[in-house]
């Protein structure tokens, strides 16, 4: 676990690429597709926890359309900067089937937890699934991986990021802008 002075060393050393204004601009016009193609069939936001409550929140109040939330809680990273096999921690308690769901999250990276929460809705009997993420890291997609989603804010390279809801070993997904970290903290 960093310390207070390690994440302020962090901090200090990492790169704005998208400040806060960028980013509310980007949700302005995902949320304006989002509500164009879903306002009509009674979709369920489903957040992706933890890195996906910002964008979930900043959606929600964004999106012009009658809907219901609920929250998945599935991750590779468990406070790490690099991923291992997805682990379940909760389900959603709203049953999906019949339905129009939106799976959000915080980044595309290499894509096996999108793909595998997306497939997780389709076993349940979702009619349409689609994803919205915050960000879209530039990189090669992991064999299995979901290759794009359906609604994305950015895009950036491919460093290790955090901010708007992505963290830094746990810490930092309240920084109100998404910022790279410096290689000698990867």
């Amino acid at each position: 676990m960093p310390t207070p002075e390690i994440l302020k060393q962090v901090t200090a050393r990492a790169t704005e690429l998208h400040s806060n204004e960028q980013i509310d601009k980007a949700i302005d016009v995902m949320a304006k597709k989002i509500t164009e193609e879903l306002q009509d069939l009674n979709p369920v936001i489903l957040c992706v926890m933890i890195g996906g409550v910002v964008l979930t929140g900043q959606l929600l109040t964004r999106l012009d359309c009658h809907l219901q939330v609920d929250y998945v809680h599935a991750t590779r990273y468990r406070d790490k900067t690099v991923g291992s096999e997805l682990v379940w921690i909760n389900e959603p308690k709203i049953d999906l089937a019949g339905r129009a769901v939106l799976v959000v999250d915080d980044i595309l990276d290499g894509g096996i937890t999108l793909a595998e929460i997306i497939q997780y809705c389709k076993d349940k009997g979702a009619r349409l699934v689609k994803s919205a993420v915050l960000v879209d890291k530039i990189t090669s997609r992991a064999e299995g991986g979901l290759a794009t989603a359906d609604y994305t804010g950015i895009r950036v390279e491919n460093r290790y990021v955090y901010g708007y809801g992505m963290d830094y070993k746990g810490y930092l997904r309240n920084a109100p802008g998404i910022y790279a970290v410096a290689d000698q903290d990867q």
